[in-house]
C-alpha cells in the first residue's frame, strides 16, 4: 500500500511536470476546442487495464458550479475489485445487467489552475452506482490504481496518488456521506436513494497545508 509521504511525493511531482510544461490537468483530458458541459472526458471514461479501476472528468454549466470550480473528476473502484460485490447497499435498476459495474469513491474538484480544491461524496443515482458502505470502500481504498489507462500519465499518477494521500480525509468523507443517507432513508425508505440529494458531504482541499503536515515543504 502507497503511504502518504510516497503519495506526496508523486503529488508534488506530477502537478511540478504539468507547470512545467504549461499543461495542468483539465489540458490534459479536455478536447482542446468544443468542450460540452456534462460530457464525459474521456468519452468511456479512463479505464486500468490491470486493476479496472477508472475516472472521468466533466465539467458543468456556469450556474450549476461553485465558481471556484473549473470541473471535477469522478473516481471509481471497478465492482470485481471489491472482496464481496454482492454486499451492494443499493444497486442501479438493471441490476447485474448495468451498463457499469462501478463503486463511486468520491469527486475531485478542480480550479481553474488546475489544483484540487475539494473531495465530496454523492447520492447513488448520480453515478449510478453498485453503492457499498463506506467501511466497505474504505477496506478497498487502497486497490483504487489507474496508472495503466490510455489516458495522460501525468493525470493517471496524480489521481492514484491523491487517493492514497487523502485516505484519512476520504475515510470521514465517506463516514460522512453514510450518515447523510442513514438520515434520507429514515424519512424516504430506498427511494431516498434515487432522487434529489446529489452531494452528500464535502471537504475541502489545501494541498499546501497537507504536503507540509508531512514534512515535505
Amino acid at each position: 500500500m502507497m503511504t502518504q509521504v510516497e503519495a506526496a511525493r508523486i503529488v508534488v511531482e506530477t502537478i511540478t511536470a504539468m507547470a512545467q510544461e504549461g499543461q495542468p490537468l483539465m489540458q490534459r483530458v479536455l478536447p482542446t476546442s468544443d468542450v460540452q458541459f456534462w460530457e464525459h472526458y474521456p468519452d468511456d471514461d479512463a479505464r486500468d487495464r490491470e486493476t479496472r479501476s477508472r475516472w472521468y472528468y466533466h465539467v458543468h454549466a456556469p450556474g450549476d458550479r461553485d465558481p471556484a470550480e473549473h470541473g471535477h473528476f469522478h473516481l471509481f473502484l471497478h465492482r470485481s475489485q471489491m472482496d464481496d460485490p454482492a454486499a451492494a447497499m443499493a444497486e442501479p435498476a438493471d441490476g447485474e445487467e448495468a451498463q457499469a459495474f462501478v463503486t463511486h469513491i468520491a469527486g475531485l474538484s478542480i480550479d481553474h489552475q488546475g489544483i484540487p480544491i475539494a473531495w465530496f461524496t454523492t447520492n447513488r443515482w448520480v453515478t449510478d452506482e453498485f453503492l457499498y458502505s463506506a467501511d466497505t470502500i474504505i477496506a478497498h481504498l487502497d486497490r483504487y490504481n489507474v496508472d495503466a489507462t490510455p489516458e495522460d500519465d501525468l493525470v493517471n499518477r496524480f489521481l492514484t496518488a491523491i487517493v492514497a494521500l487523502y485516505r484519512p480525509e476520504l475515510t470521514d468523507l465517506l463516514h460522512e456521506r453514510d450518515a447523510a443517507l442513514a438520515e434520507l432513508v429514515k424519512v424516504g425508505g430506498p427511494k431516498a436513494y434515487e432522487a434529489d440529494n446529489d452531494v452528500l458531504a464535502t471537504c475541502p482541499i489545501d494541498l499546501d497545508a497537507k504536503i507540509e503536515a508531512l514534512g515535505l515543504l
